[in-house]
């Protein structure tokens, strides 16, 4: 017994030391990002310590971008569909949470301190785990060294911002836009979300030249929702399924 003990241990090891160093690579990929957010924070009209509060409290990419976005694009008028926008998008991360919950465990302390920490990268990193305890590293590596890192991050771009100039000549403002595109496209594998996608990206495109900034992305997506549920019933079963990427461990049977 011992002899089989000593290899599972060690495979278990294995599986936890990879988990590190892909949520490691992950965070450190992630991070760098943060000087965009930093520099177009100040460019919308924040000052530094506001541009790093909002990564202090509010802690998820596509919010914080789509917050700035609006607010540089409409000014101080725009603040309430800024904040629509933030949370709209925010609002994935509670089913984060709910899928996280049989990972991060029941007690109520690693719950709360999870929560800052539950974004869509260290949740692919957890579920593409195999092992419990990988998962749980690959959880709170992931979680952890990205807020640290977005952070000082955030803090370098703002600093740098009356440095670098206009975003837009570096290319910074296209960062958000990459971040979402790399999001979705794993997704666009059945007709049903590419129907989707199609429709609220011309919703949006359509009413960005007449609307207030942050409304036509608001409208895109209750358009998403409207189209995703009733498209829904005329397409084949086989083809219903929202599938997770290959190399998630729910393929294999695990929790």
């Amino acid at each position: 017994m011992n002899s089989n003990a000593s290899p599972d241990r060690a495979r278990r090891g294995s599986d936890v030391s990879r988990a590190a160093r892909e949520g490691l690579g992950v965070a450190l990929a992630t991070s760098a990002y943060g000087v965009s957010f930093g520099a177009l924070g100040v460019a919308a009209g924040l000052d530094v310590w506001q541009t790093c509060v909002l990564s202090l409290l509010m802690f998820t990419g596509g919010s914080q971008f789509a917050f700035v976005g609006v607010l540089a694009a409409g000014g101080i008028a725009a603040m309430p569909a800024a904040i629509a926008s933030a949370a709209l998008l925010g609002v994935r991360n509670v089913a984060y949470s709910i899928r996280m919950v049989p990972i991060i465990g029941t007690h109520v302390w690693r719950r709360v301190l999870a929560t800052p920490f539950t974004i869509d990268e260290s949740t692919a990193v957890a579920l593409a785990q195999h092992d419990p305890r990988a998962r749980q590293v690959g959880f709170w590596v992931t979680g952890v060294g990205i807020y640290i890192g977005w952070n000082l991050s955030t803090l370098l771009g703002a600093l740098l911002g009356d440095v670098l100039g206009d975003p837009r000549a570096w290319g910074l403002d296209a960062a958000a836009a990459a971040a979402f595109l790399a999001l979705l496209w794993p997704r666009l594998r059945h007709r049903q979300p590419i129907i989707v996608g199609i429709a609220a990206a011309v919703v949006a495109t359509v009413l960005t030249p007449v609307l207030m900034p942050g409304l036509p992305v608001i409208i895109a997506a209750v358009v998403a929702i409207i189209v995703g549920w009733t498209n829904m019933w005329s397409t084949p079963e086989s083809e219903r399924a929202w599938d997770e990427p290959d190399d998630v461990a729910e393929r294999e049977g695990l929790p």
